[in-house]
């Protein structure tokens, strides 16, 4: 059976670890805890999931560090992992999650899966591991960790994959496809694409817009919407009110850069599609990972989701003036948790 490391256990990578435990077995996966380490080594982890059940336990082995679960691997037959999924949040660190993976990486025989957001992120994986399959995943899967080692999933459950680059070789696009069943064993449900990009640039769009407003205004969309519909903008014709227009503005300017790329069905119809599903929410809508990290005074993941777009604009020529504002506004507000924390 293949062996895994799941590298960032909040929501979103116990949710997968679950799936990858029924799929190899839980004594083939491998969790690296920091806060939740624990109440992962006492209970294991449960997932209330409506679409895959309620009480789902489960209790792979857990290590505090890379280095200490390639140890745990000493006594198996097999001694590495084939998969290593990078599953925290990509902000920056040092040193850098690309590095501290690296002795669970084995030259030949180690995939890593990329189960983070943004645009721009494979680059450093890409360089440090060149021999190393690296698969690149765009997840629609709204969990919270409600508390340590318990997280509660609802509504929708996908994940898009594809090889970094599109045009890997062979063998790279024959590990994407045994990942991706390895998950549809594990009951989860996988995509599997050439060009895994596309399905970047699209969820960008969503984002690169909604996370950092919803942060800095500590509004959810819905709610956002809601106090902007009319402040004598200019939008009075528009059905959706000021708020609503100054969001698709945004997001227009990402389609903007997307096409700069190729990307061209990354469009007006594709964002009046995302504007039209965010104001037909119920009150108060939904609460973007970004406003959870501000609530808490969290570092944000304002550079993968925003930053690397507007840095993409400039290497393209591409004008994004609103974007490059949010930019520096929400990096702003992230850094200002950090500084806090140091001097407190």
């Amino acid at each position: 059976m293949p062996k895994v490391l799941v590298f960032g256990t909040g929501s979103l990578g116990t949710c997968y670890a679950w799936a990858l435990s029924k799929a190899v077995g839980q004594d083939n996966v491998t969790a690296i805890c920091r806060s939740n380490y624990e109440a992962a080594s006492r209970n294991g982890f449960t997932v209330h999931s409506t679409l895959w059940g309620d009480n789902l336990t489960f209790q792979p082995r857990i290590a505090r560090s890379v280095a200490e679960a390639v140890r745990q691997l000493s006594l198996d037959t097999q001694q590495f992992f084939d998969f290593v999924v990078v599953a925290a949040k990509a902000v920056p660190t040092d040193p850098s999650i690309a590095e501290i993976i690296g002795p669970a990486i084995v030259k030949g025989k180690t995939a890593i899966v990329l189960l983070q957001n943004g645009i721009g992120i494979e680059d450093e994986y890409a360089r440090l591991y060149p021999e190393s399959p690296l698969l690149s995943t765009v997840a629609y899967f709204p969990a919270t960790q409600v508390s340590p080692g318990v997280v509660h999933h609802k509504e929708v459950e996908l994940l898009h994959v594809g090889t970094y680059p599109a045009d890997a070789p062979q063998a790279h696009k024959n590990i994407a496809r045994e990942f991706v069943e390895l998950l549809g064993k594990g009951g989860a449900t996988a995509k599997l694409h050439d060009d895994i990009q596309r399905k970047r640039w699209a969820k960008l769009l969503v984002n690169s817009s909604w996370n950092p407003i919803c942060a800095l205004t500590r509004l959810r969309d819905r709610e956002f919407i809601e106090v902007s519909l009319d402040l004598g903008l200019g939008a009075g014709n528009d059905k959706w009110g000021d708020g609503a227009r100054f969001i698709k503005d945004v997001m227009m300017e990402i389609a903007s850069v997307a096409q700069a790329y190729g990307y061209s069905d990354v469009n007006e119809e594709t964002v009046d599609f995302q504007i039209g599903r965010a104001v037909v929410r119920d009150l108060p809508g939904v609460q973007p990972s970004m406003l959870g990290d501000a609530f808490e005074k969290r570092s944000m993941e304002v550079d993968a989701i925003v930053g690397n777009v507007v840095r993409l604009a400039r290497k393209k020529g591409v004008n994004v003036p609103m974007l490059r504002t949010i930019y520096l506004l929400a990096n702003g507000l992230s850094e200002s948790f950090s500084r806090k924390k140091l001097q407190g």
